[in-house]
């Protein structure tokens, strides 16, 4: 069991450009390994952190990983999500736990926390991991985690939208090695934040889209209404809260389109998104030292900052009562979910 409670190891894998490290920093712990394999990704994490994560997971043996209190990862999402499967449904390519590269990442979760065994995890992926495949790729995972690693585990899908203007819903799965009380934060707002709040006063022309491309998104758009589908760009209100950011926008910046007086729409800019993400919330000064296309597809692929922080500090607080004795329950193996 840890030995102190301030100051707890974790360790960062997928790690993108650091959102989950801002926020488990935050939450007052120190991160002692980190790992992610896009090279531009790695360029934005250090800097702001100062070091270049490890690279492949696959290519790291759990000896040359520290010793952790805390294994926070969010392993990649397209395996699984509705748009990654439907992609790949049309090019005829395998998916989920079937997708030869990043669909069995998740087994290097398992393969560290078994030889390494934290005191507890937090993994991230999109809400449809739930439903993948008739619900086998969740039920694979929860039985991994529970039956073969002993983990307890809770899993919530949360929605961002009370921290930051995007409805952006997601599944965090948490587990503690010692069966550990633990109760997912209320997450809600009596009043949640408008678009508008994200929003640069001064933007470039060159994100205001062009004659041709805003002329082929209404047609596209049309195209798909006749059909009776609902495909197409997303004019978001100002006073309202966008669509889910993602790693496509960007080609065309379709979901999030800003109205402009007078004008063809806008898209984002790179800070817009990284206040859409809510790193500024808590790195205002936070470095985007990559293009604008890279910046686009890492803040899409990224987490909402003030999100994990709430979960970070619930994690704590769990592992805290836990070690002081002030949950005394025999444990027990869970064997639903």
């Amino acid at each position: 069991m840890i030995k102190k409670t301030k100051g707890l190891k974790f360790i960062d894998l997928f790690a993108g450009i650091g959102g989950t490290r801002i926020a488990f920093e935050e939450a007052g712990c120190r991160c002692v390994f980190s790992s992610e394999w896009d090279k531009f990704a790695r360029q934005t994490y250090e800097a702001n952190f100062g070091e270049i994560p490890h690279g492949d997971i696959k290519e790291i043996p759990s000896s040359k990983i520290p010793d952790h209190d805390i294994l926070v990862a969010g392993f990649p999402c397209q395996p699984f999500s509705l748009s990654g499967v439907s992609k790949k449904n049309s090019l005829g390519r395998p998916h989920g736990f079937d997708d030869p590269t990043q669909g069995t990442l998740f087994f290097e979760i398992r393969r560290i926390l078994k030889d390494k065994r934290p005191d507890a995890f937090l993994l991230e992926n999109v809400k449809n991991i739930r439903n993948h495949d008739n619900g086998e790729t969740f039920r694979v995972i929860m039985d991994t985690l529970q039956r073969d690693l002993g983990y307890t585990v809770y899993s919530e899908v949360i929605d961002a939208d009370c921290f930051v203007p995007q409805h952006r819903e997601r599944i965090y799965i948490v587990g503690f090695r010692d069966f550990t009380l633990f109760q997912f934060p209320k997450f809600e707002s009596k009043k949640k934040p408008e678009f508008r709040s994200i929003l640069e006063k001064r933007v470039p022309a060159k994100y205001t889209l062009s004659d041709h491309l805003w002329k082929y998104l209404q047609d596209y758009a049309e195209k798909h209404r006749r059909n009776g589908n609902g495909f197409g760009y997303g004019l978001t209100d100002r006073k309202g809260i966008a669509r889910t950011l993602s790693a496509r926008y960007h080609k065309d910046g379709s979901e999030i389109l800003i109205p402009q007086k007078n004008k063809n729409p806008r898209r984002l800019t790179p800070r817009e998104c990284a206040n859409l993400m809510g790193f500024t919330q808590f790195r205002p000064d936070f470095e985007i030292p990559v293009s604008d296309t890279q910046a686009y597809r890492q803040f899409g692929n990224s987490v909402v900052v003030p999100v994990l922080k709430v979960l970070a500090d619930a994690l704590v607080s769990a592992l805290t009562n836990n070690r002081s004795g002030s949950v005394k329950i025999e444990r027990i193996l869970q064997d639903s979910f």
